[in-house]
């Protein structure tokens, strides 16, 4: 699957503060409707905002802050919510898949999001390419490499880690994201659904602040 969003983007959100872009917003141009709606948040809660990511893609690494501004820009009533993807079995996507759905399971998720792709992308604990040949490592880091680093930031012991993430439980949830994403219609990461309504069309947006003011203008337009 092809990661679409444009590095040049990347570089103007990361860099540029929030600002109001005035829209009008358009569906087809900026956002696609979704035909058959999926709720992305539990059932009698509030609706969400859904990123679909993976920590294996350096796209989604390097948009996580511009992720905390959507949400910090959210009514206090609106979730933000992850669904991990695992698009790419050759960059270990499914691997880091499970490990998010247990670190969910055992809830540690929030508090580990920032560090888990530190630990790819920064630390190289969990590296899935050499830093110096760029080449792609084998064998890539397993669940029991990612067990190794969730204990090391939550104390959740090796064993009981690994113990979840082959349950069924952890199953049935991925299976679900999966289900979910191809819902979606989603085909790239970073990906950001509103409602389980709109997908927002990632290339059509060239700063934090235009995302910000296009997701908030969804949030309220599936509000009413």
């Amino acid at each position: 699957m092809l990661r679409k969003f444009l590095g040049i983007i990347f570089l103007s959100i990361i860099a540029a503060p929030v600002f109001s872009a005035g829209g009008p917003w358009v569906e087809g141009q900026h956002y696609f409707l979704i035909d058959q709606v999926q709720a992305s948040s539990p059932p009698g809660s509030a609706p969400a905002v859904t990123e679909v990511f993976s920590y294996g893609c350096p796209f989604c690494a390097q948009f996580s802050p511009t992720a905390n501004q959507l949400k910090a820009s959210l009514p206090a009533q609106a979730q933000f919510v992850y669904v991990p993807a695992a698009f790419i079995p050759s960059e270990d996507w499914p691997m880091f898949q499970r490990a998010y759905c247990t670190a969910q399971l055992l809830g540690v998720a929030a508090q580990t999001h920032e560090a888990m792709f530190d630990a790819v992308w920064k630390s190289g604990e969990l590296a899935i390419s050499d830093p110096a040949t760029h080449r792609l490592k084998s064998p890539p880091p397993t669940i029991e490499d990612a067990a190794r680093v969730y204990n090391r930031l939550t104390g959740i012991s090796v064993e009981t880690f690994l113990g979840t993430a082959h349950s069924f439980a952890v199953d049935a949830k991925m299976r679900a994201d999966d289900d979910l994403i191809q819902a979606y219609r989603v085909e790239s990461t970073p990906s950001i659904v509103v409602y389980g309504r709109y997908r927002v069309n990632m290339d059509s947006v060239h700063t934090a602040g235009e995302l910000v003011e296009l997701v908030s203008w969804l949030v309220a337009k599936g509000s009413k």
